[in-house]
């Protein structure tokens, strides 16, 4: 998976915008919210989707291309994600923003 072909990024890239969107727009699963945000999500999600065959296997030969198995992908972005959005929350102490102070 090192030397992966454009139609391969392009699929590992597209399963992680589906999945970054899911998360961050219909189920706001959310550091921040923002466009940003979903960025940095995308960028993360593919690389889980990446990680995704190589840790969870190579199954569905008949739903993959060249070595990026589908599942496996959509697995890999998902939990790379929620591992890491759960992991900064923890950092943080899961506290919500304050809102600002009235103004006298």
């Amino acid at each position: 998976m090192i030397g992966m072909n454009f139609v391969s990024f392009l699929i590992l890239l597209i399963i992680s915008i589906v999945v970054s969107w899911v998360l961050h727009y219909l189920c706001k699963y959310y550091i921040r919210p923002g466009f940003n945000s979903f960025l940095s999500k995308v960028i993360l999600g593919w690389i889980g989707a990446w990680l995704g065959s190589p840790v969870f296997g190579y199954w569905f030969g008949s739903l993959s291309y060249k070595d990026v198995y589908i599942i496996p992908a959509i697995l890999g972005s998902f939990a790379f994600l929620v591992i890491l959005i759960d992991f900064v929350k923890s950092i943080r102490g899961g506290e919500k923003e304050k809102p600002p102070a009235p103004q006298l």
